[in-house]
């Protein structure tokens, strides 16, 4: 199961983007996580402040 990022809740703050090891976050108007990049470590759901990034189940 990959993480994914919330378009409702993202404000595009990036803090997300340079915690991911594997590079799978691309910033935009609200980021986007690629599922096939995800190592599902979680490390950015740990560091997103509006908890806009969960596990996609």
């Amino acid at each position: 199961m990959a993480y994914k990022i919330d378009p409702n809740l993202c404000v595009a703050c990036g803090t997300c983007q340079p915690e991911c090891p594997a590079g799978a976050i691309s910033e935009g108007d609200v980021y986007h996580i690629d599922p096939n990049l995800c190592v599902e470590c979680g490390t950015c759901a740990g560091v997103c402040p509006q908890s806009a990034i969960s596990l996609d189940e």
